[in-house]
């Protein structure tokens, strides 16, 4: 297709449609990413088409039904009756589009190499109605040069190019689900673009939303960006849970040792062990950028070895489990029942992917416990043809336990109820410290 004479250049033209809210923006993919920022662009004025595969979640959001834990209904439901936030499962909607942003998962294959599959798809949707003075951007997670390497040469097969016909950045989301104080609006936007005015026309789309952008030199230092960030924290909660390990056999209390350190103003931040690490972000990042940089001989040892050593985390959790049976209650795990508290990968989310706890349940089955488990966000579970309910946490219920492992502090979970059943309980986030009580295993 090519570019329309209208005697202005694309670029001013697009820019001064978002900033009189007269732009049409599209997400593609309405999960934990995409439905808050169409949410964010909705709110702001603007009149936001969300598509995603998923008919469950197109109904409901046209019901005005929320599936996000940070987003609520209401909201949700307002943006939808003013008609500015509605959602489809046909990419045919992508034409006439101002703004297409990206939001699709990133995972890994069966070989733990990255799959990108989703972001051809959409790349693809985008190029069959690619139109003239369109800005496309990418937030879904990726490796450097995935922007330049893979959607630029299918978008510009359209005959339009890059940085004058149509733009094309890569921005990358930053959302913690289940965070309180920071959401979309306020988490400063980085954005880089295949060429200046690409940036320039991201950083302006942004602008609208959040009150800090950040424009750096290039797509690929964008998505450094990202892969940086999780990488400081998947190496930096590694060291800790391997330092955890060796204060127990040192007979230090790690929790108390971390509060200490904290206290210094100056070079340390505290990180916190637990029992593994879930979701998409710190489990899955990392390795994509590991994966590419070895593509260039370059191998990445530090993210490989916290890698490592997370994913030891629910074995060493299970040992210290059976551990903590034979020396409190005097029985072997085949004969005990064991309830776990949380399921979900962090606290006060609906979300268990990569989640430790259940690679907790799958062990503690193998190894003939009776297992159950609570939790407030999970109602029922189906994991490696496991398939429990999350029972309810009566008094009757907990003291017939002979182990409780507490695997994700919910900040509504009962704690003190908790304690008083006085079953033996292994906390592995630290939730009990405010409790003193000869029945609490700590990690």
């Amino acid at each position: 297709m090519s570019p329309k004479k209208t005697g202005k250049q694309p670029s001013a033209v697009l820019k001064q449609k978002i900033l009189r809210r007269k732009a049409q923006i599209a997400v593609i993919g309405l999960g934990y990413v995409g439905l808050p920022l169409a949410q964010a662009f909705a709110e702001e004025g603007f009149r936001v088409t969300g598509i995603d595969i998923d008919q469950n979640r197109v109904q409901a959001i046209s019901r005005g039904v929320s599936y996000i834990s940070d987003l609520s209904s209401a909201r949700l439901k307002k943006m939808v009756k003013l008609g500015r936030l509605r959602a489809v499962a046909d990419p045919a909607f992508l034409s006439g589009m101002d703004v297409v942003i990206v939001c699709v998962p990133t995972p890994l294959n069966r070989v733990k190499d990255p799959d990108i599959s989703f972001i051809v798809e959409a790349t693809n949707s985008i190029q069959a109605h690619l139109s003239s003075g369109e800005l496309v951007i990418l937030e879904s997670t990726t490796y450097p040069g995935t922007t330049e390497e893979v959607i630029l040469p299918a978008l510009e097969k359209s005959g339009l190019k890059v940085g004058s016909d149509f733009f094309l950045c890569f921005s990358p989301e930053r959302i913690d689900p289940g965070n309180e104080r920071f959401k979309t609006q306020n988490i400063p936007k980085v954005v880089g673009g295949i060429t200046p005015a690409c940036t320039k026309l991201g950083a302006v789309l942004y602008s609208q939303i959040t009150p800090q952008v950040v424009p750096v030199s290039s797509s690929r230092t964008a998505e450094m960006t990202k892969l940086l960030e999780n990488t400081f924290r998947i190496v930096n909660i590694g060291l800790i849970n391997e330092l955890a390990r060796a204060a127990g056999n040192l007979k230090v209390n790690i929790w108390e040792a971390i509060d200490a350190a904290k206290t210094k103003p100056f070079g340390f931040m505290p990180f916190y062990p637990g029992p593994g690490i879930g979701g998409h972000c710190i489990g899955v990042d990392p390795i994509y950028l590991s994966w590419k940089a070895r593509l260039h001989g370059n191998d990445l040892h530090f993210i490989e070895l916290a890698r490592r050593v997370n994913a030891e985390m629910p074995r060493y959790v299970v040992e210290q489990a059976v551990y903590a049976l034979n020396r409190y209650c005097g029985k072997a795990i085949s004969r005990s029942k064991v309830m776990l508290l949380g399921i979900s990968y962090k606290k006060d989310v609906s979300d268990t992917r990569e989640s430790p706890a259940l690679e907790i349940l799958s062990e503690l089955k193998e190894l003939g416990a009776k297992i159950s488990y609570h939790d407030p966000f999970i109602p029922k579970v189906d994991y490696e043809g496991i398939k429990l309910k999350s029972v309810p946490l009566a008094p009757t219920a907990l003291k017939q336990q002979d182990l409780i492992i507490l695997c994700t502090d919910h900040s509504t979970l009962p704690y003190a109820k908790i304690v008083a059943s006085g079953t033996v309980i292994f906390d592995t986030r630290n939730a009990l410290r405010k409790f003193n009580s000869k029945n609490i295993v700590r990690l």
